[in-house]
C-alpha cells in the first residue's frame, strides 16, 4: 500500500475516533438532562447517508462527507437551521427549554472530552512505549546552529546546558524534537546557557521577539543534530527520484566539495537554488556514481535523512504513576504551545502555512506506526478542543459565548439574532476550510 493511502487511512481513523467521542461529549449530558437528541452522525449526511438506524428517539448514522460530525439536539439553533421546529412552542424535552447552566454543560461537553482524551492518550503512550532521552554527553560534536541565531552568540558545536537556569537532563521533547527549538518558538524564555565547542560556557540573553523573527525566516528549528547524509526518504515524483537517487544512498560530495554532514548539503543547495548539483553518491552496494539533481526555487530536492542517525537516544520506561504525571505535564505544554503559536496564523507568513486535510494527513507517518498514530491523534484532539472553543458562531465556542452572555445579563439573545449569527459563523467556517485546503492544493501544485 502506498504511503499516501496509509496516511489517509490513519487520518480517517483518527478523525473518526475524535469526532465520535467529541459528539458523545454533547450527547451524554443532553441525555442526562432529558434533552431529546434526534440525530448522531459521524460525517455529514448531505442529501443522503451511507448508513442510518433509529434506536429509541435518536437516528444513528454514517454520512458520506468526511468533514466532521454532529448531534442534532431538539430545540437548538445549529447548523441544521431547522426553522420549522423553532417556530413551534417550546417543549420540555427541547434544548431551549432547559436552564442556561444545563445548556452550557451540554455545549462544553465536546471540548471537555477532547481535552481529557488528549491528556489520557499522552499518558497511555508514555506507559506503553515510554520515551527517548538524550543528554549532552551523548551528542558528539554538539549541535548544528542556523545563521538566524548565530547573531545572538550561538555557534555550531554548542550544547544547551540550561534554559532560564533550569538544568537540561534530557535535551529531547516527547515528540523527539529538540527542547530548545520548542522553547525559542513557543515559550517566554529569558536566558540560555551554552557550552561552546572550545569548552567555554556562556549565558545568552534571548530577545522577546526571537519567535517572530525565526517564524518570518521560516526557521522553526534553528538547532539540529549533525546528521549523516544517508538518504532515508525519497519523495514520489521529486527531483531526487527523477535523478535516480534511492533510499540507502550516501552523498559524499556536491560539485566536488566533500560533505561532512547533511547540514552541509542543506546549506549548499540553499545557496544554489534552481541550479544543477552534481552529487557523488555511494550506494548500499558500495558503488560510487555521479547524479545530477536540481534544487527548486525553495531549496527542495525531495529527499531527506533520519536527523538522529548519528545519535543513540536511551529508552525510558515509566510506571503507571509516572506516566500519569509526565503525560499530564506534556499534554498541558502541548496545549500551551499550540495556543502560543496561534498568533502566527494572523501574519502574512502564517496565513500561507495554514493547511487543510492534506497538511493534517501529512502529520501521520508513511508507514503504520501505532506509537506515531496515537501521538498525532492526541495532538489533533487538543487542537480540535482549542479550535472548537473559539468564540465563533456555529462552533461550540460561539454557543458558549452567547450562553455566558445570557447567564451574566439574564437576557437570552432572540432566535432571529441566533439564526443570523449561525449563518455568519457557518460562512466563516466554510471560507476557512476552503482557504486551508486551497493552500494544500497550491503547495501540491507548485512546491
Amino acid at each position: 500500500m502506498s504511503p499516501f493511502f496509509i496516511k489517509a487511512l490513519q487520518l480517517i481513523l483518527s478523525l473518526s475516533i475524535l469526532i465520535v467521542l467529541h459528539e458523545m461529549g454533547h450527547f451524554i449530558p443532553a441525555k442526562l438532562f432529558k434533552t431529546r437528541v434526534e440525530k448522531f452522525f459521524l460525517f455529514f449526511d448531505v442529501k443522503f447517508a451511507l448508513f442510518k438506524k433509529k434506536i429509541g428517539e435518536t437516528v444513528y448514522g454514517l454520512g458520506w462527507l468526511p468533514l466532521g460530525g454532529y448531534v442534532k439536539i431538539s430545540g437548538m439553533i445549529d447548523e441544521s437551521m431547522d426553522k420549522e421546529q423553532m417556530a413551534k412552542p417550546p417543549q420540555e424535552w427541547e434544548f431551549r427549554s432547559k436552564p442556561a447552566w444545563q445548556r452550557l454543560i451540554i455545549m462544553i461537553g465536546g471540548v471537555t472530552v477532547n481535552i481529557i482524551l488528549g491528556f489520557l492518550i499522552y499518558m497511555m503512550v508514555l506507559f506503553v512505549w515510554g520515551s527517548q532521552e538524550l543528554s549532552n554527553d551523548d551528542v558528539q560534536g554538539g549541535l548544528s546552529v542556523s545563521e538566524n541565531v548565530k547573531e545572538y552568540g550561538f555557534r555550531d558545536g554548542d550544547l544547551i546546558t540550561k534554559i532560564d537556569d533550569e538544568e537540561l537532563d534530557n535535551i529531547l521533547s516527547m515528540n523527539g524534537g529538540l527542547k530548545i527549538n520548542r522553547y525559542l518558538m513557543m515559550r517566554d524564555i529569558k536566558t540560555v546557557e551554552v557550552l561552546h565547542s572550545d569548552g567555554s560556557k556562556e549565558t545568552i540573553e534571548i530577545p522577546e521577539d526571537i519567535d517572530t523573527k525565526l517564524f518570518k525566516a521560516g526557521d522553526m528549528n534553528p538547532f539540529a543534530f549533525e546528521a549523516d547524509p544517508l538518504l532515508s526518504v525519497i519523495a514520489e515524483g521529486s527531483n531526487a527520484e527523477k535523478a535516480g537517487l534511492k533510499v540507502g544512498d550516501r552523498i559524499l560530495a556536491v560539485n566536488g566539495d566533500a560533505l561532512g554532514s547533511w547540514q552541509d548539503f542543506d546549506t549548499y543547495k540553499k545557496e544554489n537554488l534552481d541550479k544543477e548539483l552534481i552529487l557523488t553518491v555511494e550506494t548500499e552496494n558500495n558503488e560510487r556514481k555521479e547524479v545530477v539533481v536540481t534544487a527548486d526555487s525553495t531549496g527542495m530536492v525531495g529527499m531527506s535523512v533520519n536527523p538522529y542517525n548519528r545519535i543513540s537516544p536511551r529508552e525510558r520506561e515509566y510506571s503507571l504513576g509516572e506516566s500519569l504525571t509526565k503525560g499530564f505535564d506534556y499534554a498541558y505544554w502541548t496545549l500551551h504551545d499550540y495556543v502560543a503559536q496561534f498568533k502566527f496564523v494572523f501574519t502574512k507568513e502564517g496565513a500561507t502555512q495554514v493547511g487543510g486535510f492534506g497538511a493534517i494527513g501529512n502529520m501521520f507517518a508513511p508507514i503504520w506506526d501505532w506509537h506515531s498514530f496515537w501521538m498525532q491523534t492526541a495532538l489533533l484532539s487538543i487542537i480540535l478542543a482549542f479550535m472548537n472553543i473559539l468564540p465563533i458562531p456555529a462552533l461550540d465556542g460561539g454557543h458558549v459565548m452567547f450562553l455566558l452572555y445570557e447567564i451574566i445579563t439574564g437576557r437570552k439573545p432572540n432566535d432571529k439574532f441566533m439564526e443570523y449569527a449561525q449563518m455568519v459563523g457557518f460562512f466563516i467556517l466554510i471560507g476557512l476550510v476552503l482557504f486551508a485546503n486551497g493552500n494544500d492544493v497550491y503547495r501540491w501544485l507548485f512546491d
